[in-house]
């Protein structure tokens, strides 16, 4: 709109990176206090006073950033891997597994169950070339498989979305959709669909009701190869975009494995995604099916011609700095899980169900 803040007040933007009930949870249990709650970015975008930092430092751990930097990986990130891309994968990847005669339990926790339990526990704990060591020799020939021919198809669509994204046309697109939803009588015309519906989460429901405590799914190498493609391609987007690796790292790994993913694993994925802002709800109704249609239609077809390896990509992968920075913010995770709500006064009421 070409408009500017007022010039008489300190302007200042604190972001937690998780979800609001997780943030909320947190903190009445003292845990945001006491340092092991949810990081946050914080910008000082005008300060008249000389105190505009002080007012916004209060999380555990707290890195800076400018509004700009913040708001542009922060929509991109909710449409990338932190929820539209995610779902679009595990979508592609169940029909692939359960098309090729893998039942249907199995292919739902070899695809929503792996990445959200024992793979993005492991990010989070150990980094993701842990992820990678912990498989056999033909498990990793798996991994490269997958990691090769997704890598460029999910950096095409993230590259399209973060430009999208910086020139204002997502937001733009979010500020038309709201007022499609409220253009009759200020009544919903046009309401957000459901996404949990189809026969994959209808699986879900079942698996996680006979699911032990405390599993965490199994770690199958070609969905771990197709998720760190997508995360590491989400990397060099927004590195190449000159965000600072602080922020690089938030939005596509610890927002992801520690704040979101747990959600999914928790209730599935409407269960992750419409409890986050309209505007992210939004960002990944919109991207899901395009990560979904790209890797169906480019990267799995390459799988199945049986195209060589790209080792240029696995090498980069291997020695990219990226991975002593997680490790820094591994050492630094807080002492307890991101605290997925399950009572109603957390959770959104078209989200809420009997048990609660």
């Amino acid at each position: 709109m070409g408009l500017d803040f007022p010039k008489n007040i300190s302007v200042i933007a604190v972001c937690p990176k998780g979800m609001g009930p997780s943030v909320w949870r947190l903190y009445v249990q003292g845990k945001e206090i006491n340092g092991a709650g949810i990081n946050a970015s914080f910008a000082v975008h005008q300060d008249i006073d000389g105190r505009a930092t002080d007012v916004a430092l209060g999380s555990p751990f707290t890195f800076a950033t400018t509004l700009e930097q913040e708001y542009k990986s922060d929509i991109f990130g909710e449409r990338g891997i932190l929820l539209g891309a995610v779902h679009g994968i595990v979508e592609s990847l169940f029909r692939r597994y359960t098309e090729n005669g893998m039942d249907e339990d199995l292919a739902y926790k070899n695809t929503v169950e792996s990445i959200t339990g024992i793979i993005s526990r492991t990010i989070s704990t150990k980094g993701m070339l842990s992820v990678y060591e912990s498989f056999s020799e033909e498990g990793k020939k798996e991994f490269q498989t997958a990691y090769s021919a997704s890598y460029y198809p999910c950096m095409d669509i993230l590259y399209e979305c973060y430009e999208d994204v910086a020139c204002g046309s997502e937001i733009r697109s979010v500020v038309l959709a709201g007022r499609r939803f409220y253009e009759k009588d200020g009544l919903p015309a046009f309401p957000m669909g459901k996404i949990d519906q189809t026969r994959m989460w209808k699986v879900g429901e079942r698996v996680r009701a006979t699911r032990p405590e405390g599993d965490l799914g199994p770690l199958h190498p070609f969905t771990a190869g197709v998720y760190m493609a997508l995360m590491m391609a989400q990397i060099e987007v927004l590195r190449k975009k000159g965000h600072s690796y602080s922020e690089i790292i938030n939005e596509s790994v610890i927002e992801s494995v520690d704040s979101l993913n747990p959600f999914m694993h928790a209730r599935g994925v409407s269960f992750m995604v419409d409890n986050c802002s309209t505007t992210a709800r939004l960002g990944s109704r919109k991207w899901a099916p395009r990560f979904d249609y790209i890797l169906t239609q480019q990267a799995l077809v390459s799988v199945d011609k049986n195209a060589p390896i790209n080792q240029d990509l696995l090498s980069n992968f291997f020695s990219d700095p990226v991975h002593g920075a997680i490790q820094v913010c591994a050492e630094l995770r807080p002492t307890v899980d991101i605290s997925v709500p399950q009572d109603a006064d957390f959770v959104r009421p078209e989200l809420r169900q009997p048990s609660d």
